[in-house]
């Protein structure tokens, strides 16, 4: 029994780290150790200095990330940015309306002079990236800090990142942000010096006919034929600083800009990408895979869709609507359609037993070198995920279908005397109202569609919450499922009576109540005890499922801990967490069934055979058909006649990498990421080779919309393009 159980130990130790040909979202900082050999195989042309090389001009300071969660490129010596459509589209809703809709038509600033201004909106880039980790366990020592849950924090390590700076770089000057980040659950931090730019201006964009062609139907799907792109620029002080927006301020002069090349690649490629993947999980232990599936994704499936298709017909029947929600619905579907790729892509490649492969090869690591801790943490996931499931199900249920779906739950509140002692003047009132209720109760809020979305976000919510506590011990006393009981049968009144009798929507009423401090009739108002419920019920919630976190996170750190040390840190490439990351692949399609091949490359007879005008989502502009039945293509096109338009390739992405360069062997733009494939978006966990792909743009596309829809000329001429 025992020959054969260490037989079974040396065959786990013997096989390599489990990783796939293009899997990984690997550091810059590192490119020469782990890939650049591999890379220069594959067709790479530049050396790692001309891809990273802080302070010097190299390809990754013209990447930027774009409003804190998409990804951007720098093009041209004037600071101009290429992102996606979904990117700026915020922006550009915020500066439609139903006279001017440039979601509708498109828009384009032929001045500088035209350029609009985006109050709220950043972009950073990476100055340099710094290994922490012997700072951060020395400045621990001296403040007797122990507690991961506290270091591990992002604020937390801003401050020691300022510390290191202070330290080794001087005095912080205007626009330079610090990003300390964990990696590899704690077991190393790394700090990012950034400079962070505030006057961003909209230069153009196409029509949603374009830009969003597709929509949510073709969302996660190939094959794609969307150009999703937007066109910001950066502007700075007279002398070259971050500044807040001026009149007088001037484009960015950048330290490196992207070549754009107009002549595209070709299936088998390579290509890199570079960009600011969000979030990935590829050390799930096979509980963790459980959960994510049976707990997370289902409850994400199951309540999202009852809220997007409440939204959806109210969407339909008006056009300002549609306006107000487009945004709300967009980022709901996004994660709702991700979710159930992941499902898929979970069971295709039996996650579970790949995670199970992953932790064997750990526990006999364990065993074999005499260091239990390894295989103890292993354990200690596994039944802290069990232990967890309940509170789990119900955090997700109040987040997904209270939290993120019901307007209401989210209205501001007066939370104490120190609030009461603000509003209840004549000036304190108004500027409460003014401020605080016009600026979360704005113009992409409608009473109408709230009303129809909380009514079935309760009545979903009340029958999940049940199946989910049925026979089960909960631990915390919950408000809301007894309310909401209250709230359908009548117990309040109609159901309207939530938002009908109101203060919220009755001005004077809530003036009057607040000057005279009428506190017993705000806190009966029934939107003011739904929301503070829900309130109440996150909070011990959240409480309850806390008392997991240090545990897990100490667990976790030495699980990590035992696979940097079992297949060596060069080998391993730590999980997203929104910083600056490259990875690398060749354009390929792929099939994702028997007998189905999906091709590389998708071209405008795509957009003309899903041509629908009487759909939201497939309907085209005249000028569109125009151009496509003319063939205006100018000098874009493919030698064949057609135009391209999106393209795939293997390179390992996630959320976050929106809008992320694609450049080919040289470090040109051939393209702009905007997308994954439905079967691959189970990356998130587990590479898939054979289906995983990114759905870029191609960037030929955006250079004849540019050109022959929106007449961008200037644009074309501040570009440097090659061929």
């Amino acid at each position: 029994m025992k020959k054969r159980y260490l037989t079974a130990v040396l065959a786990l130790l013997a096989v390599a780290p489990f990783a796939y040909a293009d899997e990984g979202m690997w550091m810059l900082q590192f490119l020469k150790q782990q890939n650049l050999q591999k890379m220069q195989q594959m067709g790479l042309q530049l050396s790692a200095e001309e891809i990273y090389n802080p302070g010097a001009g190299a390809v990754g300071d013209a990447v930027v990330q774009f409003g804190g969660g998409c990804t951007g490129e720098i093009v041209s010596g004037q600071g101009l940015v290429f992102t996606n459509h979904h990117c700026g589209y915020g922006q550009i809703q915020n500066h439609s309306s139903v006279d001017a809709n440039y979601l509708r038509d498109g828009f384009y600033a032929p001045t500088l002079q035209d350029e609009l201004p985006n109050p709220g909106l950043t972009v950073t880039i990476v100055e340099e990236i710094v290994d922490a980790t012997d700072y951060l366990s020395e400045y621990l020592q001296r403040t007797g800090e122990q507690d991961p849950l506290v270091y591990m924090r992002r604020g937390y390590l801003r401050e020691v990142a300022k510390a290191w700076y202070e330290a080794n770089r001087g005095t912080l000057t205007e626009g330079i942000t610090l990003d300390m980040a964990p990696f590899y659950e704690g077991n190393r931090y790394y700090l990012f010096v950034k400079k962070e730019y505030s006057d961003i201006r909209l230069v153009a964009a196409p029509p949603s006919c374009i830009g969003k062609f597709g929509a949510d139907t073709d969302n996660w799907e190939w094959p794609r034929h969307s150009g999703d792109f937007s066109v910001f620029r950066i502007y700075t002080a007279p002398d070259g600083s971050p500044a807040k927006y001026s009149a007088d301020n001037i484009p960015l002069k950048p330290k490196y800009f992207l070549k754009v090349n107009g002549s595209g690649v070709q299936e088998d490629q390579f290509v890199m990408m570079l960009g600011y993947p969000g979030t990935t999980n590829h050390f799930y232990t096979p509980a963790e895979v459980t959960e994510r599936l049976d707990i997370d994704n289902r409850i994400r499936i199951d309540l999202r869709k009852v809220r997007q298709e409440t939204m959806w017909e109210e969407m339909m029947k008006d056009e300002a609507v549609n306006i107000q929600y487009a945004a709300k619905y967009q980022g709901s579907t996004n994660a709702y359609k991700n979710a159930i790729g992941t499902v898929w892509a979970a069971n295709k490649l039996n996650f579970k037993a790949v995670k199970r492969e992953m932790t064997d090869r750990l526990i006999a690591y364990a065993e074999a070198n005499h260091k239990p801790e390894y295989a103890d943490a292993v354990a200690k996931i596994e039944e802290m995920v069990g232990e967890r499931a309940t509170l789990r199900a119900l955090s997700k249920i109040y987040d997904e279908g209270l939290q993120r779906a019901v307007e209401t739950v989210k209205a501001p509140l007066i939370s104490g005397p120190a609030d009461w002692d603000k509003v209840a003047t004549p000036e304190g009132a108004r500027q409460w109202m003014d401020e605080t209720l016009g600026g979360y109760f704005d113009k992409d809020y409608n009473i109408e569609v709230d009303k129809k979305v909380t009514k079935a976000m309760l009545v979903a919510v009340a029958d999940y919450i049940k199946r989910v506590t049925e026979g089960k011990t909960v631990g915390v006393e919950l408000r809301t499922p007894q309310l909401i009981d209250g709230i359908l049968s009548g117990e309040w009144g109609a159901y309207e009576a939530l938002f009908d009798q109101s203060l919220y929507w009755d001005r004077e009423r809530m003036y009057s109540v607040l000057t005279n401090r009428q506190e017993e009739d705000y806190y009966s108002d029934v939107l003011v005890v739904l929301a503070q419920s829900v309130r109440h019920d996150v909070e011990v919630i959240n409480s309850a499922l806390a008392a997991f976190d240090r545990d897990f996170a100490v667990a976790r750190r030495t699980l990590l801990q035992g696979m940097l040390e079992m297949d060596g840190e060069m080998n391993l490439w730590p999980d997203a967490n929104l910083t600056l990351r490259y990875t690398f692949g060749k354009v390929k399609g792929y099939e994702p069934r028997d007998n189905v091949y999906y091709g590389y490359q998708t071209t405008m007879e795509g957009i003309m055979e899903k041509w629908d005008d009487e759909s939201p989502e497939f309907y085209l502009l005249p000028k569109v058909v125009d151009i496509y039945n003319n063939k205006d293509f100018g000098r874009w096109a493919l030698p064949n006649g057609r135009m391209p338009v999106n393209l795939v390739a293997t390179t390992h992405t996630t959320g976050g990498n929106s809008g992320s360069p694609l450049v080919n062997g040289k470090g040109e733009l051939v393209g702009i990421n905007f997308d994954r494939n439905w079967e691959g978006v189970g990356g998130d966990i587990q590479y898939l080779p054979n289906y995983q792909r990114s759905i870029i743009l191609d960037v030929r596309y955006l250079l004849m919309v540019l050109d022959k829809y929106l007449g961008a000329d200037r644009l074309l001429d501040e570009l440097e393009i090659v061929e």
